[in-house]
């Protein structure tokens, strides 16, 4: 079940561009739907766990849950509704990269041989994206792709906070993440939008409502199904299994989204592929 879970939330991001597409046509900027999108979470749990605020309130820990669970998920979202998809996900999933250095540091997880290898292969793969197909360095191709890099990185962190908060309720847990999706767009949007940087919210229509909440319903389960493998899995193999958004996000890019998998990129996401999938090692 945990795997499952995993794999179930991975499907949800994998494709969930296509949604904030639609939803940023129709005036919504991706900060306000990811906080439109966690609102439901906290509504819910919020009222139906209301001991969980207490307890979310005073513990740091949980606390850095939520910034991490509101920088992965305003980065990403941000990311695929304007950038292309293929090279926002890959750069996102540099994840294990990151989670070598997190694991170490807030878990105490040693350090292997693999481990490098894996940096390298990961650092490597990131080159390959980021380099243009006339030539020249490796480059990012303006905001999109530095989101991409910044939500692995909160990702990362998700991960290992939840394995060193694992003795907390899932409610609490859920509460946290929730709160953070909330919070931290809604906190970036206003002052970006007061600096005249993203626009405002739009006029209330039921096109982009309707299809905000179901995407809220959406990323209720897959962020639930997420925090509950993630608490189960060690940190390395929950970073592989996610791998599997790589295949949902490209796929669909490519079949229903124009994009085209140049064969650099190709390449560079064959390498992070087999950086990620080098972390089983770890756990054998």
């Amino acid at each position: 079940m945990p795997y499952l879970g995993l794999l179930f939330n991975a499907f949800v991001w994998g494709l969930s561009w296509w949604p904030l597409r639609r939803l940023q046509d129709m005036g919504l900027h991706p900060l306000w739907a990811t906080l439109l999108f966690f609102a439901l979470g906290v509504l819910t749990i919020g009222v139906t766990h209301r001991d969980a605020w207490r307890l979310v309130l005073r513990t740091p820990g949980l606390w850095m849950l939520a910034l991490a669970t509101g920088v992965t998920n305003a980065a990403f979202n941000w990311g695929v509704a304007t950038g292309e998809v293929v090279r926002v996900v890959l750069l996102f999933y540099l994840m294990p990269l990151w989670a070598v250095g997190l694991a170490w540091w807030l878990l105490g997880e040693r350090i292997t041989a693999w481990a490098a290898v894996r940096v390298l292969l990961a650092l490597g793969g990131a080159l390959l994206v980021l380099s243009p197909a006339d030539g020249g360095w490796p480059r990012f191709n303006g905001l999109a792709d530095w989101l991409g890099l910044i939500g692995g990185v909160g990702f990362a962190f998700i991960n290992v906070m939840l394995r060193r908060a694992a003795h907390h309720s899932s409610a609490e847990r859920a509460l946290a993440m929730f709160s953070g999706g909330v919070c931290l767009p809604a906190l970036v949007g206003l002052v970006l939008s007061a600096q005249g940087l993203v626009p405002g919210w739009p006029a209330f229509d039921w096109g982009w409502a309707l299809l905000a909440a179901a995407m809220g319903v959406a990323f209720f389960a897959a962020n639930l199904a997420m925090q509950y493998g993630a608490s189960q899995i060690p940190v390395h193999i929950t970073s592989v299994v996610m791998l599997t958004e790589i295949v949902f996000a490209a796929g669909s890019a490519v079949w229903f989204g124009g994009e085209t998998l140049k064969p650099v990129v190709l390449m560079g996401g064959g390498l992070i592929l087999v950086a990620a999938l080098l972390a089983t090692r770890d756990e054998a």
